[in-house]
């Protein structure tokens, strides 16, 4: 007997890999959770042609409009009600990013929004200001293969954020020979951080991205208990002293997540030196947790049961377990 469920679909196509997770809304006494039941993982990396030459090569864009299809196939299987899809850094950055947004409504039917960092740090923000703590100021890291958001929360209240154009991949492709303006970037956002922090008397960092939930796993700490800087630090030094056959084969780390892990894990230590932070929260949630919390909120009406009359707003668990998982 199948049980009804009705399904929210979210897709965040990063600068490094493309990213589907399909969950399915629960309500049990006036209690919601949104239960993964399909996650997708694909590295993609179209930041590897953008940023070396300003361009998604035909190669990959074929390559992407494949994938794209296929997860669409994926939402139809699983009769998605609701679906989001957002890119980020690689193709808001790519002189062709617009045109091939276009070209997948115009073959395939569904709609690509390439989104700011802004647009990008509020839909995290949606499911970090359940973590948050009452009288404790934070320095939230997004680090991602093209750019890095950062934001800063005192007393539950988001009170600053910026985007910058330094990811784990831009810092991948620059490693030994960084250009100036990277140089000049990565000025700017430790003046950010170091400046920002100070204002509002950061006292830990939150991180978010697959490079920092995989140097947690790394460290092998209990569920939900912070990671030092010190620990971050240590592991940075295990992994440059690896090779990348001893980071896949040693660590069973993906092959492009063991070549971006350390330029990725520099930036968020040094975030965290800047700042002074000198523990992080690492909650394993990020942009597709948002996006699909943004869709739980915007078709509640929907989604409310009959003998749910309550005018309030409900913030659904995130759940991330699934069978077979």
């Amino acid at each position: 007997m199948e049980y009804p469920l009705l399904k929210l679909a979210a897709i965040d196509i990063g600068s490094n890999a493309v990213r589907c997770q399909i969950s399915a809304v629960l309500e049990f006494g006036g209690n919601y959770r949104l239960k993964r039941v399909e996650y997708v993982r694909y590295p993609l990396r179209l930041g590897e042609d953008v940023f070396a030459t300003g361009r998604i090569s035909p190669a990959k864009e074929e390559k992407f409009v494949k994938f794209l299809h296929a997860l669409k196939l994926l939402m139809e299987v699983h009769d998605v009600a609701h679906y989001l899809i957002c890119s980020t850094s690689a193709m808001r950055s790519a002189e062709n990013g617009q045109a091939i947004a276009e070209r997948m409504k115009r073959e395939l039917g569904i709609d690509v929004q390439i989104i700011d960092g802004q647009s990008e740090a509020a839909y995290v923000n949606r499911v970090i200001m359940q973590l948050l703590e009452d009288k404790r100021h934070y320095l939230h890291i997004d680090v991602g293969g093209g750019s890095t958001e950062f934001n800063l929360y005192s007393e539950r209240r988001k009170v600053a954020s910026q985007s910058f154009e330094v990811g784990s991949i831009r810092r991948l492709q620059n490693d030994g020979q960084p250009g100036a303006q990277l140089q000049d970037t990565w000025q700017q956002m430790e003046t950010w951080v170091k400046e920002n922090a100070r204002r509002y008397h950061v006292t830990r960092a939150i991180g978010t991205g697959g490079n920092i939930n995989k140097i947690y796993a790394l460290a092998q700490l209990p569920l939900d208990q912070p990671i030092s800087r010190r620990q971050i630090k240590d592991i940075l030094t295990r992994l440059r002293g690896m090779s990348m056959d001893e980071r896949v084969n040693l660590l069973m780390l993906n092959p492009d997540r063991a070549d971006v892990i350390v330029p990725a894990g520099q930036i968020y230590l040094s975030a965290m030196e800047w700042s002074g932070a000198k523990d992080m929260l690492v909650p394993d949630i990020g942009l597709k947790d948002g996006m699909l919390q943004a869709l739980f909120e915007d078709h509640f009406e929907e989604i409310r049961p009959i003998t749910d009359q309550s005018h309030r707003m409900p913030v659904p668990v995130i759940q991330k377990d699934s069978e077979g998982s």
